[in-house]
């Protein structure tokens, strides 16, 4: 058995289950390791790696994952599709999470379970020294029970099918947060761009209800710009939020920047 010392931890998952809100930075632009450091001053308690908006390469994914593990920030990753190989390319880099887009079924979650989670859960092949461990080697039992507890499955809702299969993909075990893509809803849902419309108030509270009845976590994403919402929707219980991008980050500050001299 390992150590206290020895046990791979997810600050995240530790804090949901404390029924703390999380925040987290989307990472589209900054391809170095100094991001871990600027999202831990900034007091994320995540960030996540954008794979489906960028071209990241995953030496770059590792080099990121490595520098958030070592300061206690948990890196999670956004693919691009659900291809098991490209997800256990991921994970082997490094991350402590993935973010599934575009769940429209139960089937959809179940087969992300699959290529996350190692035998029983899932299917996932055992790498050996991964970067998560500290490259430590453990017991073949061990380090899969301990990768299996730490490493988190985000699925995104953001269509009109993911929505009206919520319930069930909700049912899904090892699912543990839905977070849902507020501006591929909007657009989904025939309202681009109106993220406070009542089509998708009503889709929070679908997901919220669902995410209530199987004790998991509901997501908020893609309203950086509305704080106000955001509050909103964490005290009506959302407990995961992606905050905004760096890149919306860098163009706010430049932009409030440059204006205070005009």
């Amino acid at each position: 058995m390992a150590s206290e010392t020895d046990r791979l931890r997810n600050n995240v998952r530790e804090k949901l289950t404390r029924d703390q809100t999380v925040y987290s930075m989307t990472v589209r632009l900054v391809r170095s390791i100094e991001v871990a450091s600027i999202a831990r001053t900034a007091g994320f308690d995540t960030v996540y790696i954008d794979l489906e908006h960028n071209g990241f390469s995953l030496d770059t994914v590792g080099q990121i994952c490595i520098a958030c593990i070592g300061l206690e920030i948990a890196p999670f990753v956004r693919v691009p599709n659900t291809d098991p190989a490209f997800i256990a390319r991921v994970l082997d880099c490094g991350a402590l999470g993935i973010i599934a887009p575009h769940l429209g079924s139960a089937e959809d979650a179940r087969s992300i379970v699959r290529a996350v989670k190692y035998p029983p859960a899932g299917n996932r092949s055992l790498a050996g020294l991964l970067p998560q461990l500290h490259f430590r080697a453990l017991p073949a039992a061990e380090s899969s029970r301990q990768l299996n507890d730490a490493t988190m499955i985000i699925g995104m809702i953001e269509s009109p099918e993911g929505l009206a299969a919520v319930e069930e993909i909700a049912a899904v075990d090892g699912v543990d947060i839905l977070l849902v893509g507020t501006n591929d809803l909007c657009s989904a849902l025939g309202v681009p761009g109106q993220i406070d419309h009542p089509l998708v108030r009503e889709a929070y509270e679908r997901c919220l209800n669902a995410c209530r009845a199987h004790r998991k976590v509901l997501g908020v994403g893609g309203l950086g710009s509305r704080p106000d919402l955001i509050k909103e929707f964490v005290a009506h219980g959302a407990r995961y939020v992606s905050t905004g991008n760096d890149l919306s980050f860098l163009i706010g500050a430049a932009t409030q920047n440059r204006r205070q001299f005009a």
